[in-house]
């Protein structure tokens, strides 16, 4: 079975993080998605969908993003039900967020002290050439945190694999979009046809 969320899109109001009264943080806010089509009047319609952050998800969400700022979230899809005062019986669908990351916007917004270094072209979702690594001056710490981005060299929509994550302390620099080396292939004999495989 499979339940996961993939949106882009801007949140729709400030941003509270609150605590539990056992101490986790968590944050709620609606993303406002713009649909693919227009309607009668050409205007593009969007969907505001509830997303729910906690602990350090809650926490990075709340220092590096604000109202109006576009945001890209994966996470899973999640319903609950509560009564209200009168007995009225409710229900709620929420996108639980497991993972957040930026989306190239220049922006800098929302209380964080980072840049974006871009590598390759067309950065963002369904790009062909790279991703960015977002750090440097100071941001994260000065470490550094290298993102591959949602793009076709390892990301979603891509040919090489998922959206790939790595903490980089040493280097604050794109990904390299250098082919993958594989050595001498010399040694391997062509397959020049199935017959005889037994799947």
């Amino acid at each position: 079975m499979l339940n996961r969320v993939i949106l882009m899109g801007r949140i729709t109001q400030d941003l509270e993080v609150r605590q539990t009264p056992n101490g986790q943080a968590v944050v709620t806010f609606n993303v406002a998605v713009d649909r693919n089509f227009k309607d009668q009047n050409g205007q593009y319609q969007s969907d505001f969908i509830t997303c729910v952050a906690w602990r350090q998800q809650a926490e990075f969400i709340g220092k590096y993003f604000g109202k109006g700022r576009m945001i890209a979230i994966e996470g899973n899809l999640r319903t609950r039900t509560y009564e209200d005062k009168n007995g009225t019986k409710h229900y709620v669908t929420e996108v639980f967020v497991d993972s957040v990351s930026f989306t190239g916007e220049k922006a800098n917004q929302g209380g964080g002290n980072y840049t974006n270094n871009y590598g390759g072209g067309n950065n963002g979702f369904g790009n062909n050439n790279g991703g960015y690594s977002n750090g440097g001056n100071g941001g994260y710490n000065g470490g550094g945190y290298n993102n591959g981005g949602f793009n076709n060299n390892g990301g979603f929509g891509g040919n090489n694999g998922g959206n790939q994550n790595s903490f980089n302390n040493n280097n604050n620099q794109a990904p390299s979009n250098d082919a993958l080396n594989i050595g001498d292939l010399s040694e391997f004999e062509d397959v020049l046809s199935d017959d005889g495989v037994p799947f």
